[in-house]
């Protein structure tokens, strides 16, 4: 790999007394690979690859300090137990073996509890109650706090004996420390009243543990004008905590549990634009985070005063995401969609809907296993691949990569399948971006792709192996009466055309509250509607999403004309509405509509054509059964690799 010298982000950097082969950083985040508190092989693994891909510094996180910061399940490293010391220090020589400089964020939670059950009472500055938590948590006394200091102290020890080349405390993310920098939260009238004060011992105890090693600071702007720990909080705080109590380096993000990990709807680093005035504020290395994906936008930061870029989950879809940045290949680099599904379910660990090379414990991929359609046939040659999908697209790129010759045929004029469905729907643009870098890499590798083409059986007879592909539909809801009314599939490719002569939209949901209803009703109020109802025989609107995308869309919606009916389906249309049965008691009620969009079953869509002698054909994606993008794509290479291991 040779680095662009042009760009900035390729230049190495000093940082401590360490050298930073590039300015990109993979911050901190977790794989929850960890057993009993300690990181197991799987874990180690991870870190190597993530490591091996180039990211000039690698932050692990999800590593607690005490153990009222834990969770039952305890994914979280527990850095203060000496015992574990030897697994944490496979992590650590992962990521130093695979040349990045290695820090250990280290986390108290505090107040947040992650939304899971935990052992022990939350802890904050103050009796302040989260808007996340049903409960204030227990205001630590003065010997309470003293205590937590010398949990840092202890752990970040534990961490640089392991091998890590320093800390980085999180401050940020409404977590313990932040909520002591807050000025709504810290209303102590004792020493740690001082906003300051807390952090500022934190660091200073550590110093006296590790010495000179990096201690890097993460602090986030919390959103909303009174949230008590906004940027122009930060400004105030930060040189006064360095002149107190120096630290290496400052990382700034945005956001609080929930709201820290954007979605779709974020397609631009949100720091972007206060660089220069954070640049201004402090004299340390400046890290600045958080949506940053492109070349453009991260050269634009460097050049706005950061020293460093930082970046997580486009390292989770491409570990060599680094390596190609620096060498100027960003055409190569699979894209993070932002769609914060696999990257936090961890069920049961960490995984990525775009990147099948990220498999659970013990498995080298994540597992797939294409549908066989007929036995394995005895013929070689070409390869023609059923459907431009996800899945379809994937197959096709890795049996290319192998060497192989295959053909794409696709029944529409635009590749995507399902993805592109997807990306038609406002804030969901993340799917076009991996369906842009899927098609481009077929174009990359001479991939013959036809578009508007339904190969019958006679063309599919002189390729030795058959891929379908070909996805799903969604089958029509039947509601008798006289409203217009449009699958949900349909109203996406039309909802600009509709609404303005259909301005009171009502979506019919299929109970599942996934993105189907939600992106009808997010393009009906996109399109200008005056009034938007959806109805769900579910318990509620968007109950099938992720925490974060869930707070996330509905921070979108708060003030929009959206009225939700839950535990109710449609019986009828009229001329000016909907006849409404509740699920529950059978009682009736309308509402008024112009125009009725529902949310169908989706189906497989297979063709059926009878195979040539000899000829091998497998089925992948939806075609098989709808699911997610993620079954898609693992399966599309799993099938290229049953394919590549025969001769081609």
């Amino acid at each position: 790999m040779t680095p662009r010298i042009d760009l900035a982000l390729a230049a190495p950097f000093t940082l401590g007394g360490l050298t930073l082969r590039n300015r990109l950083v993979a911050t901190a985040h977790a794989t929850a690979a960890v057993t009993d508190g300690a990181p197991t092989e799987t874990d180690a693994a991870y870190w190597r690859r993530l490591a091996q891909g180039g990211a000039g510094m690698v932050i692990t996180g999800g590593t607690a300090v005490a153990s009222e910061s834990t969770l039952p399940q305890r994914y979280l490293t527990e850095a203060w137990r000496p015992e574990i010391k030897d697994a944490v220090r496979r992590r650590a020589e992962a990521i130093t073996g695979g040349g990045a400089v290695a820090i250990a964020q280290l986390v108290h939670l505090g107040r947040e509890t992650l939304g899971a059950g935990t052992y022990y009472a939350p802890v904050s500055a103050a009796a302040v109650r989260s808007p996340r938590e049903a409960s204030a948590p227990h205001p630590l006394g003065t010997e309470e706090v003293r205590r937590v200091v010398d949990a840092f102290r202890i752990s970040a020890g534990n961490s640089v004996q392991a091998g890590f080349h320093g800390v980085e405390l999180h401050a940020g993310h409404g977590y313990l420390l932040a909520q002591f920098l807050s000025r709504v939260n810290n209303t102590r009238d004792d020493e740690y009243g001082d906003r300051i004060a807390l952090l500022a011992q934190v660091i200073d105890s550590i110093r006296t543990e590790i010495g000179e090693c990096p201690i890097g600071v993460r602090v986030s702007v919390e959103p909303g004008v009174n949230s008590g720990l906004g940027l122009d909080d930060l400004i105030e705080l930060l040189p006064r905590l360095c002149a107190a109590s120096p630290f290496t380096y400052v990382n700034v993000t945005t956001g609080v549990r929930n709201t820290y990990v954007p979605g779709m709807a974020t397609t631009r680093p949100p720091l972007l634009e206060s660089v220069a005035r954070l640049r201004a504020a402090v004299e340390l290395p400046l890290l600045v985070s958080q949506g940053f994906r492109a070349v453009a936008d991260i050269e634009r930061a460097l050049n706005s005063g950061a020293d460093l870029v930082g970046m997580a989950r486009p390292f989770i879809a491409d570990p060599d995401f680094a390596h190609k940045m620096v060498s100027g290949d960003e055409r190569s680099v699979r894209p993070c969609t932002g769609c914060n599904e696999g990257c936090r379910t961890f069920e049961p660990t960490g995984s990525c809907s775009v990147n099948p090379e990220l498999g659970p414990p013990g498995a080298l991929a994540r597992p797939a296993v294409p549908l066989m359609l007929t036995r394995p046939g005895s013929r070689s040659g070409a390869v023609a691949v059923v459907g431009a999908g996800p899945a379809g697209m994937e197959c096709a790129m890795a049996l290319a990569r192998a060497g192989g010759e295959v053909v794409v045929f696709e029944s529409a004029q635009d590749a995507g399948g399902q993805a592109r469905l997807a990306g038609l729907a406002p804030h969901r643009s993340g799917w076009q971006k991996f369906v842009d870098y899927q098609r481009c890499r077929l174009a990359d590798l001479g991939v013959r792709v036809m578009p508007g083409s339904s190969p019958t059986a006679a063309e599919l007879a002189e390729y030795s192996q058959i891929v379908l592909a070909t996805g799903a539909e969604e089958a029509v809801v039947p509601v008798p009466g006289g409203l217009p009314a449009l699958t949900s599939t349909d109203f996406l490719h039309r909802y600009a055309d509709v609404v303005p002569c259909a301005p009171r939209v009502a979506v019919l949901d299929d109970g599942f509250g996934w993105w189907q209803g939600i992106s009808a009703v997010e393009g009906a109020l996109a399109a200008g509607a005056r009034e938007v109802t959806l109805i769900t025989p579910g318990t509620g609107f968007a109950t099938g999403l992720s925490p974060e995308n869930r707070t996330q869309l509905m921070n979108r919606l708060a003030g929009a004309p959206l009225r939700v009916i839950a535990m109710s389906t449609v019986t009828a249309t009229s001329a000016d509405g909907l006849r409404l049965r509740s699920v529950m008691d059978g009682r009736e009620a309308r509402a008024a509509a112009d125009v009725l969009v529902t949310v169908g079953e989706r189906r497989p869509r297979r063709p059926d054509f009878t195979p040539a002698t000899g000829q091998t054909v497998r089925a992948v994606g939806d075609c098989v059964v709808p699911r997610r993008i993620a079954h898609a794509v693992a399966e599309g290479r799993a099938a290229a690799e049953a394919v590549a291991a025969r001769p081609l």
